[in-house]
This record gives C-alpha cells, structure tokens and sequence, in this order.
C-alpha cells in the first residue's frame, strides 16, 4: 500500500512539472510575440508608414515559433488524452484534465495568431478573441447562422481595398434572446424558394434583430406580377393588386384598403391608401384647424437649396410624391405595419427604405437637405430614445438642412419633455405651432408642428 501511495505520487509530481513548463513556455511565446510586435520606437513615431516599415523589418522568426508551440501542443494533447483514458476517477485527476484543455486553448490561440501574422505581415487591429467567435457562432443550432457569423478570410490572405483582413458579417444583438424565431427564420434549403415569412422578419427587426443576417434562398415574389405603370401616372393612381404578396394581411387588395368600412388590421395612418380624398390635398391647402405647413412655404424658407431628403414616417409615399412635384428627391422610410406600405411606395414610382426606429441611419454626416417625419415618432417614444434619434438625424442633415416635425402628438402633461428634447439641438425656428387635437375628442392630447434649421457649427 504505500509503495502504491508513493507511486502515485510521483505520476502527480511529474504531471505537475510540465504544466507548470507549459504554462511557462506559453508566457514566454505571448511576451516574445508582443515585445517584437509592439516595439518601443514603434509607439514614439507617429508616422503610420514609418510604423508598418518599422514592424515589418523587424518581423518575428515565426518559423520557429511555429514549430516549438506544434510541439507543445502535441506534448499536451497527449497527456490530455492519457488523463482521460486512465480508468481511475478522482476529483485531482478532473482539475488536471481542466487545466490542460485550457492551456490547450491559449496556445492554440497563439499558433492562429502567428498564422494570421505570417499571411498579412502585419497584425490585424482590434482583432477579436478565437474564443469569443466561436462562442458566438456556436450559440446557434442551425448551421446556416453559424456560417453566416463566421469571419470569412479575404482569399488573398491580405488585406483588401478596404483596410480590412476579414469580413465581419453582423447580426442585431437582440438576435440572441430571438434565437427561436431567429433559427426559425434562417430555416431553409439553400438555392431554393424562401418561405413566405416577411412576418418574422419584420417581428425580428422590431424587437431588435436589426440587421437581420442575409439568407442563401430565392424571394418569394407575387405570383402574376405585371408591369407598373409609367411614373407620370403611377404617383396618384392606386396600383395592381396582382404586384403585392397579400400573405400576413388582413386586407388582401387595395380596395380593401381604400375603404373606411372593412376592418384593416392596423391603426396607424388607416387612411394612407386613400389617394384620393386623404392624401392628394396634404400640404397643398391650409386649415387652421391642424398643425400641417404647406409644401410650398417650407420650401421658400430655403429657396432652390432643398434637393434630396429622406421622410421618417408611416405613410404610402405622398410626402416623397408631392416633393417630386418640386424637383426634390424624397426616400420614404418606414415598415409594413399591417398593410404593403412598402410595396404601395415603390408601385408609385417612388423610393422606399425598409427601415426600423432601432437602426443608424444608412447615410452619411451632412448630406440630407430636409428630414421629415409624421406620425412615427409620437407621445409613445421613451425620452431617452428620442434623444438617439434626433441626434443621428443631426448627423445626417448639411449644415442649413431643415428638420420638418410634422404633426407630432402627445399628452399635454408631457409637452414640455418632449419640446425640451427637441430644443437640446439648439437649432433656428423657422416655423413652430401647438394646436389641440381633436380628432378623438380627447382634450388631454396636442399636436406639435415645427420647421428648424440646423445651424452651421464652425467648430
């Protein structure tokens, strides 16, 4: 028995000494990478050619690095695989076995490091933890979703026009706690038809999921689709009902849709299909009784300077139709809530962008000439929310672009909130009215009308 004791013993002293070597070796493999890599005259100039010259010039002998870690891992792994065929069971021989895959890990992340060195010649900035990439991918069952979160290499093994060694496909962080309707969604068989399931999609972008991951399936397109009508008759005529997918819809033709006397499905902007008798006369007559500015007056304010703009609101298109009218190009921006809003936009020969509260705008710092939005961002919008969004529509808008509030309705005890969010943009006001909102006969409500200016800031 003790010769048995004994014997165990120094089995556990020599499996100690070579984590310990391991470890060891695996500290002095990052310092020699990092000291080579991050030299100090390295950080002194501030010539970025300087830089990359200097760094190459001094490159590591990866070669031999290369082959010591290959050793070691081969060392390790099988150790690893001996601990765990041993028949013996003990709570030792767990935290040994524990230990090593995870020195198994580190250096495996050195050896890809190296190799990621070897083929770009230079180290990739802000690179992202092995570790953490395939955490990520692997928290997915459906192997399309895996795939897509992957980084793909550029094939080249450089860099490419870009500055970028990869590609870094990305995916809504909300997408994690939809991962059943996320999974659901990239359910499919690639190069085949994709399931009819915009419904999901857009429940997934509401929710977060924004932006969805791309898909490997053909769309699914109406069925006896037929050609549009020209754009001098297309901006005021109600389209084909055979150019839209009905599926998800309560009303399943634009008839339906027209009517006020079917239940639609959705509330908001319920009279938007109406061509006719609702949309054909805003912003083009005055009432004393709304909070709407005419077309005509706002454009004066900055006389042949409006240009390109984008409209943020729940509508089918008229702002965008009414604008063209005046030279000016509009993309509308807004969802399929309950009814093909997207589908009717396009249909009048008119731009539409699919496109949530959730997301940055997809422009660049001081393009747009004018930004309007109406019955979007009303009194249900958190405070802090609004302050995002109005910040992102600052970046977006050239220094003397417009920002048009049209119609914003909320509480009145909750005016003064929502007007001091507005005024942190310290922007001029050109035009700005309070006026009480009557269409429900519900005297708590008001609705908020302004034109303001961004200033230049020479800063």
């Amino acid at each position: 028995m003790p010769k048995l004791i004994l014997k165990k013993l120094k089995s556990w002293r020599i499996l100690n000494r070579l984590i310990i070597f391991v470890g060891v070796l695996t500290i002095l493999v990052c310092i020699a990478t990092l000291s080579k890599a991050n030299s100090f005259k390295y950080f002194l100039d501030s010539d970025s050619s300087y830089n990359y010259k200097s760094f190459t010039d001094h490159r590591l002998n990866t070669r031999e690095i290369k082959e010591t870690v290959e050793i070691v891992l081969d060392k390790v792994q099988k150790q690893l695989d001996q601990l765990r065929d041993s028949a013996e069971e003990s709570h030792h021989k767990t935290e040994q076995a524990s230990f090593l895959a995870d020195i198994l890990g580190l250096i495996e992340s050195v050896r890809d490091s190296i190799s990621v060195y070897e083929q770009n010649g230079a180290p990739n900035p802000n690179p992202l933890p092995n570790h953490y990439i395939q955490r990520t991918s692997d928290f997915f069952l459906t192997e399309e979703i895996r795939k897509y979160i992957k980084i793909k290499p550029n094939r080249l093994g450089k860099q490419n026009f870009m500055g970028a060694n990869g590609t870094h496909t990305s995916i809504g962080h909300a997408c994690f706690d939809m991962k059943e309707e996320l999974e659901r969604y990239m359910s499919y068989d690639v190069g085949d038809i994709c399931n009819d399931d915009w419904k999901l999609a857009q429940k997934l972008l509401v929710h977060g999921c924004d932006p969805l991951p791309r898909r490997r399936c053909i769309s699914v397109s109406p069925q006896y689709y037929t050609k549009p009508l020209s754009i001098n008759e297309s901006l005021w005529a109600v389209p084909e009902d055979r150019n839209v997918r009905w599926s998800g819809y309560r009303c399943k033709n634009f008839s339906c849709l027209v009517t006020n006397f079917t239940p639609k499905g959705f509330f908001k902007c319920s009279d938007c299909f109406n061509l006719k008798d609702h949309e054909l006369p805003r912003w083009i007559k005055s009432s004393n009784l709304t909070s709407d500015f005419l077309i005509t007056d706002v454009l004066d304010l900055k006389a042949k300077e409006i240009r390109i703009g984008l409209d943020f609101s729940v509508g089918t298109g008229s702002f965008a139709a009414r604008m063209r009218e005046h030279n000016v190009t509009i993309v509308s921006a807004t969802i399929n809530l309950g009814a093909p809003f997207n589908e009717m936009i396009a249909l009048r020969g008119l731009i539409p962008l699919y496109l949530t509260v959730n997301q940055r705008l997809p422009f660049f710092d001081s393009t747009l000439d004018l930004i309007h939005t109406t019955r979007f961002l009303d009194g249900w919008i958190d405070l802090v929310l609004l302050d995002f969004v109005l910040y992102d529509w600052d970046r977006v808008l050239r220094p003397g672009g417009l920002l048009w509030i049209d119609s914003f309705f909320c509480l009145k005890e909750d005016l003064d909130d929502y007007l001091q969010v507005f005024k942190m943009l310290r922007y001029k006001k050109h035009k700005w009215i309070i006026v009480p909102k009557w269409d429900k006969n519900d005297h708590r409500e008001v609705f908020f009308s302004a034109v303001l200016e961004k200033p230049a800031r020479p800063f």
